[in-house]
């Protein structure tokens, strides 16, 4: 007998965020769910998003919720079915609705706080969204309202008129072959398909930083279905509760990466379950900070290119960005504007000796608090949050402009550093000592050119140049336009260092010899110029394709284009590359990596299209040079230097 499939999520977390609406109807078996994704999908196919009529966290119990949990009143154990189908009938199992009837009597609210200031608080009163409300956040997938199609439009004919070179064609079809379903649709892209590959580990998941330049490829070619199911997927998927040794992280925090996994019911039945992993099972078992600021980069850019902007409007869309604001927002012990994070919690997710403030997550931050500003409803509810985000950004952009900028001039500033001061008026604050500038750096570093450190702490300068930090400040113009400038100027002038034979390097120089084994602690994997340590990722490119266009230069994007287009096919789109120059596919690369592919794709369609590219960066923002966010300007006891930051934006 034929085993019937049916797929539901299993929502696990500490807050029951999303419940009281109808079950998700899905319209296809599971025998049809790991078919061949096309690129034009049925209009008629309806997804039901299944936003959240109640938003509830923390403290909501009721005795009548016991039988539909694997634990009584603890929410941070119980398990609830989200959504099912069975065979391909069109039919939904309420389980959510009889729940849900026992819980719509109670009001239920959520308030986040930052320094010690309620800056926002969600009510719904009785649990019941008004009519209007409802009718906002309401989602039907495939049939995109009227009102908001027309972004859809214009992008559906963006490279009509170019022919797709071989290369392009057969990356095109990789990436086809890449991408994941869920109950009937598409939800993400694996991390690579190589199907020679005996020992996957976790590269057959959906990581949410190597999504990105996948769903911006969906996006620029017009495919806006699975960029949205993804979006709306790992939202439900954030209210989940992981453990690491009866430790939980942070409410907010976005998974590093999910599966979709099949495992046997009763009655001759299948069910989909999407797996979560927040960093309990990843090597290291670090939880990814990068995830959630990814998440938010990608919903403004699904916005800025669809036109469709109902996604970032609804409730539950709303909810999950506050909820990543607070958990980088809250107060902590630092005294820093920058993020306080621990080593392998970005794309260099190995021990790399970038704990700490790496430049990494500050911009990526920085970016993600610009789009949550352009995102966030306004009402009288939010202005608190609107201030936060404002003075963060204030803050942020004055200290890593300020201090985490190195060309000739600061660091012959820094060579002459007096040590030991102490007063708010000192000169080197940090109390940096000058023999920590490295032996390469001062024959390395060109005239004309400049860069962001990829660190910064007490008495530590991390001097390395982090590429993906740097080319994003530029993109979310954290870097003034005169250092923007410099960082091109820069990579031009090293190109060979950076570039070489396969761009791009994810870091320059590569820790060698004793300083590979202390700070690496011997990772056989991080060996010198390889991997995180000084490899070559061409998943870069999109992102150097990016920061090129927005500061003029198309021309250098190009040429790393070109370079890249003449190897990786050949190659069979290897994850990274290794030695000093790039020759060698990467000793523990996998193949046909996901990210590659669509960095290339994505980089070619940029190019093509600079008017779509300038959605997808920021400009100088003026009003944020006029926000003053010293503590202390009124009280005579230090100086405001924003005159320093304005001085450098006239330059």
């Amino acid at each position: 007998m034929a085993m019937k499939p049916c797929c539901r999520i299993l929502f696990h977390g500490r807050s029951p965020a999303f419940f009281g609406f109808p079950s998700p109807k899905c319209h296809n078996p599971l025998s049809n769910c790991q078919s061949n994704f096309g690129f034009n999908y049925a209009h008629n196919r309806k997804f039901y998003s299944n936003p959240p009529r109640i938003l509830g966290f923390g403290g909501m119990s009721d005795r009548a919720l016991k039988p539909f949990c694997a634990s009584s009143l603890n929410w941070g154990q119980s398990r609830v079915l989200y959504s099912t189908c069975n065979g391909g009938v069109d039919r939904g199992v309420h389980v959510i609705c009889s729940v849900a009837s026992n819980v719509r009597n109670y009001a239920s609210s959520v308030e986040t706080i930052v320094n010690e200031k309620n800056f926002e608080r969600i009510y719904v009163q009785g649990g019941n969204v008004g009519r209007d409300e409802e009718s906002r956040v309401e989602d039907y997938g495939g049939n995109v309202n009227e009102d908001n199609s027309k972004g859809l439009h214009k992008v559906e004919v963006l490279n009509c008129g170019k022919e797709e070179s071989a290369v392009e064609k057969e990356a095109w079809k990789l990436l086809q072959n890449a991408v994941v379903s869920y109950c009937g649709n598409p939800i993400g892209t694996v991390a690579a398909n190589d199907l020679a590959d005996k020992q996957p580990l976790n590269y057959d998941q959906v990581f949410l930083r190597d999504f990105v330049p996948s769903a911006l490829a969906f996006l620029l070619k017009g495919e806006a279905e699975i960029v949205r199911n993804f979006l709306l997927h790992t939202l439900q998927l954030q209210s989940w509760e992981k453990t690491v040794d009866c430790y939980s992280p942070g409410q907010g925090l976005m998974p590093a990466s999910f599966k979709v996994r099949t495992v046997p019911l009763d009655e001759n039945k299948l069910e989909e379950v999407l797996d979560p992993d927040f960093g309990e099972s990843a090597i290291g078992r670090v939880a990814p900070v990068d995830s959630g600021l990814w998440w938010i980069i990608l919903l403004r850019a699904y916005g800025k290119i669809t036109g469709d902007y109902t996604l970032q409007e609804r409730v539950d869309v709303q909810t999950g960005i506050k909820l990543i604001l607070n958990l980088c927002l809250s107060d902590g012990f630092d005294m820093f504007p920058t993020l306080l994070v621990t080593d392998g919690s970005c794309m260099i997710d190995r021990r790399m000796g970038i704990h700490g403030h790496p430049l990494e997550i500050q911009a990526l931050f920085y970016s993600a608090l610009r789009c949550s500003r352009e995102m966030i409803s306004v009402e009288e509810g939010s202005k608190n949050l609107v201030r936060a985000i404002n003075d963060r950004l204030s803050a942020l952009s004055f200290h890593v402009r300020e201090y985490y900028w190195v060309d000739m001039k600061k660091i012959n500033e820094i060579y002459r550093y007096k040590t030991e001061e102490y007063s708010t008026d000192a000169t080197n604050k940090f109390n940096i000592y000058p023999e920590q500038i490295p032996h390469w750096l001062v024959d390395w570093i060109p005239e004309k050119g400049g860069y962001l450190i990829g660190n910064l702490q007490p008495a530590h300068m991390d001097f390395r140049f982090f590429t993906l930090g740097n080319l994003w400040s530029i993109v979310s113009s954290l870097g003034t336009p005169r250092q923007n400038k410099a960082v091109l100027n820069l990579i031009e002038a090293k190109w060979d260092d950076l570039m070489g034979h396969m761009p791009i390097k994810i870091c320059y120089p590569a820790l060698e010899y004793e300083e590979w084994r202390i700070i690496t602690g011997s990772d056989p994997k991080n060996t010198p110029w390889s991997y995180h340590n000084g490899g070559s990722w061409p998943t870069l490119l999109w992102q150097f394709t990016l920061a090129c266009m927005k500061m003029g230069r198309p021309e250098l994007a190009r040429k790393a284009v070109d370079l890249a287009e003449k190897r990786l096919p050949l190659d069979r789109w290897p994850e990274y590359y290794d030695t000093r120059n790039g020759k060698f596919i990467g000793k523990q690369a996998r193949l046909y990596q996901t990210w590659s592919i669509a960095g290339f794709l994505t980089s070619k369609m940029l190019l093509d299209n600079p008017e779509i590219a300038s959605l997808l960066y920021w400009e100088e923002d003026y009003e944020l040079l006029e926000i003053c966010v010293c503590a202390l300007r009124d009280s005579g006891r230090i100086k405001c230097s924003r005159g320093a930051a304005k001085s450098q934006i006239l330059v």
